[in-house]
């Protein structure tokens, strides 16, 4: 999916085309088959004078659409479903993968008042479910529900814009920062809890929140807990069991820790002297991160995003021994 932030540009700008009274349209792709560059989900969005912003293949497929649409071919008030194939000689001359193919939904956008509402929405932190009705293009905006990011049905195209992810980090460091770091620049919502005022840093992140509760309560009090991943990093058990006991309680959708796969199966005998199950605690993935051999905290850092990351996107990718 495309990240928050590059949403945002599309939408901003096909209204900003609006209100200057020039034709726009929205391309989204909602299905993909091969080596298709872009998922589904991704938007681009283009006017009559031939400019564009977004993305929806790696080239070819954008010089394509927008010359169609400045012929007028593509006019129409109802949406427009379009397949794109690319060849293998084509693509290797674009750079792209062979046999990529896509199927896109054009909307001609008309409704200030509509992409207005929606960015407005957005601009409150707001979690917004854009609904396409496929027959007629009629737009409706429902909040979002945490579920699927893009969803596609016999009669509507569903897309969720909003800050649909955060990062709940359990212990303040060089390896919290960076990771900190890399999940903002993936548009994630990053929260780094630590009790101990001894290792509060004197240059707090921007765009990164701060909490010195407990670990605990703090993951407690998480909401959009289906779209939240949680990681400990402290290396202390008197904090990480806490934050990992209470987001095994949880929906979040990783759970990692930091620490050698002696000290994963500690932690694992710690839990479940608890009363946690043994299916509960396999929840954790620890040692965190996928194995790239590396025990520098950016390239860890890079570890655990990329595993996080293959979770999110339904890869279920178990750590091999760091150790």
């Amino acid at each position: 999916m495309m990240p928050q932030a590059d949403d945002i540009e599309v939408l901003e700008q096909s209204l900003a085309w609006l209100q200057h009274k020039q034709s726009v349209a929205l391309a989204t792709v909602i299905r993909t088959w091969g080596s298709s560059p872009r998922p589904p989900g991704s938007l681009l969005a283009m006017n009559n004078s031939g400019q564009c912003v977004g993305s929806v293949s790696g080239g070819c497929v954008e010089d394509t659409l927008l010359a169609r649409y400045r012929a007028g071919e593509l006019a129409g008030p109802a949406p427009t479903m379009l397949d794109f194939g690319v060849a293998r000689q084509q693509a290797t001359r674009m750079g792209l993968p062979c046999g990529g193919r896509l199927e896109l939904l054009l909307e001609h956008l008309t409704d200030v008042d509509s992409l207005a509402a929606l960015l407005q929405r957005l601009g409150n932190g707001e979690l917004v479910a854009r609904s396409v009705d496929l027959a007629n293009g009629d737009v409706s905006l429902h909040p979002g529900d945490g579920g699927l990011e893009f969803e596609l049905t016999a009669t509507d195209v569903i897309k969720t814009f909003g800050p649909a992810w955060q990062l709940f980090i359990i212990g303040d460091g060089q390896l919290a920062r960076h990771l900190a770091s890399m999940a903002r620049q993936l548009d994630y919502r990053v929260i780094i809890c630590d009790p101990r005022e001894t290792f509060k840093h004197p240059h707090a992140l921007v765009d990164v929140h701060y909490h010195q509760q407990m670990p605990d309560e703090a993951v407690h009090g998480l909401t959009n807990q289906a779209r939240t991943a949680i990681v400990a990093l402290a290396h202390d058990p008197r904090q990480d069991d806490l934050g990992l006991g209470a987001a095994l309680e949880s929906q979040a959708f990783y759970i990692a820790a930091l620490g050698s796969t002696r000290s994963a199966q500690a932690r694992r005998e710690r839990l479940a002297s608890l009363g946690y199950s043994a299916e509960n605690i396999a929840r954790i993935y620890g040692p965190a991160g996928l194995s790239i051999g590396s025990k520098r905290p950016a390239e860890i850092a890079v570890s655990i995003l990329a595993q996080m990351t293959a979770i999110r996107n339904g890869i279920d990718v178990r750590m091999q021994d760091r150790s």
